[in-house]
């Protein structure tokens, strides 16, 4: 993009803050104080790049922690206390949101130097913004240029070893932001790695979450293994790497997990190329986030009980995982905790991981015509509403094996097994739950004086299943049933 194009959409953008009120307010305190303040890093490199910036990054001179007191007062807002150390704090006032954060200098300028990369040592004097004086960038360090060659280009080595989160982050800009890493930025990365697991989970959750929300995340994360660090930010993927896999597979099972990535990506972006009835349903999955984030960390996890329970057969190159999804979920949940991940979060990368076998499982039967549709029920009610997420994942994972025993059609059959899932919830599975059910728990103790425990639930999906199938339609057939099965 010209240069002249970032500085319109700058004035643009400048134009759509000047007459905010918590801005204009936060000016006022400031004066009657006698400090500077500045619009800075990420809010400044956005309205450059003429991207809604939801979130105001600014730097005071000082007194940082009682201004942003009154000016929470003034707004009738919410102070938070980010870090009393560092003097960081956050004015939280309907949907905007200010951060607040002492110079980390003297100067402006040795403030910006202070920061990681270039397209975020950039500034705005808040007097401008808001027509007060002349409108100037303060770009000490070739920010601008840098964005205009779509790099990403540190400050100084020693500011990325001051918070290693920075090492992450260089590469979340690459994948959000479509840039490249400055070759002397990535060797500094490089020597730098080792000091990354010094960094708090949650921080590196929110970083994860934003490089696996974008789009092309996958060559990112290859980059991201090539220079070291990935093995850092998940160290439960190493042990993957060099497990070797035969039969449908071409890669051991580290690059096995990246290439899914990939693919998921792929069938994401264009699920019509890979589905018939579901492409609507998944679509409409992918469009709720977390999701697409849940199913790469799925797709990066899905193997990774592999080397766990690799058994070699009596053929040398044979191998069997039996298993694995179990070793799986333990190995994700202990990476969850670590990088303080939601239980909503966790339980919907374990749903995937246990279930994603499911589908390959069935195939055989469904591609005879022998399939049951008491099995396919089963995997339907397992799944539920991520059966679009499930098929996504299992269409991802087909397409990262290459290896010569899959058969030709794999792809296609899955997708048809997905559009006979799809049809088994909507005809099915969700008319007859809107129904009254043929027997209850009650009827069980009542009518055939049975005491409460776990041989319920057995004998009322039992009932369930044989709906299903037509075999039962009536109260007295699922009395004779449960009869038969007692």
């Amino acid at each position: 993009m010209p240069a002249e194009n970032y500085l319109r959409n700058l004035d643009k953008g400048v134009r759509g803050l000047s007459s905010r009120r918590s801005l204009l307010a936060l000016a006022d305190l400031a004066a009657a104080r006698s400090l500077e303040i500045y619009l800075v890093g990420g809010t400044v490199r956005e309205l450059v790049l003429g991207r809604p910036s939801p979130d105001l990054d600014l730097a005071v001179s000082s007194q940082t922690l009682d201004l942003a007191r009154d000016l929470a007062q003034t707004l009738g807002g919410t102070f938070v206390l980010l870090d009393e150390k560092e003097r960081t704090a956050r004015v939280v006032w309907g949907k905007e949101i200010l951060d607040l954060a002492e110079f980390r200098a003297p100067t402006l300028e040795g403030d910006l130097r202070g920061r990681d990369f270039t397209l975020n040592a950039l500034a705005l004097d808040l007097k401008a913004v808001l027509g007060r004086r002349a409108l100037e960038l303060v770009d000490p360090l070739g920010g601008l240029a840098d964005l205009k060659q779509g790099l990403i280009r540190m400050v100084a080595p020693e500011n990325l070893a001051y918070d290693p989160l920075r090492l992450l982050r260089a590469y979340r800009f690459a994948a959000t932001h479509g840039l490249v890493i400055s070759p002397e930025t990535a060797r500094a990365i490089g020597q730098y790695v080792a000091l990354f697991p010094r960094v708090a989970g949650e921080r590196v959750h929110q970083e994860l979450f934003l490089l696996l929300g974008a789009p092309r995340a996958a060559p990112v994360l290859r980059e991201m293994d090539r220079i070291g660090l990935l093995n850092q930010v998940l160290p439960e993927l190493a042990d993957m790497k060099g497990v070797a896999q035969d039969g449908f597979h071409h890669l051991d099972v580290f690059h096995h997990a990246l290439e899914t990535v990939a693919h998921l990506e792929e069938v994401l972006a264009r699920p019509q190329d890979f589905f018939g009835e579901l492409t609507p349903e998944v679509a409409r999955y992918a469009a709720a986030a977390p999701r697409p984030v849940l199913l790469k960390l799925a797709a990066l996890f899905h193997d990774v009980g592999k080397p766990q329970v690799q058994e070699r057969r009596q053929d040398p190159d044979r191998y069997t995982f039996y298993y694995h999804e179990k070793v799986g979920v333990e190995i994700f949940t202990a990476a969850a905790l670590r990088l303080r991940m939601s239980n909503e979060e966790s339980r919907a990368v374990v749903k995937l991981i246990q279930l994603h076998m499911r589908p390959f499982l069935l195939m055989p039967l469904f591609r005879r015509g022998r399939l049951s549709i008491r099995a396919l029920g089963r995997l339907v009610r397992a799944a539920r509403r991520d059966l679009p997420g499930l098929f996504t994942l299992a269409m991802a994972d087909s397409l990262a094996a290459q290896g010569s025993q899959k058969p030709p059609d794999s792809e296609q059959t899955l997708a048809d097994l997905a559009d006979a899932a799809y049809r088994f919830l909507k005809e099915r599975l969700e008319p007859q739950e809107l129904q009254p059910r043929l027997l209850s728990g009650h009827d069980l103790i009542k009518v055939l004086g049975l005491q409460p425990g776990p041989r319920f639930r057995h004998l009322l999906t039992a009932v369930e299943e044989a709906q299903w199938e037509g075999d039962v339609t009536t109260r007295e057939e699922a009395l004779k049933l449960v009869r038969r099965l007692l």
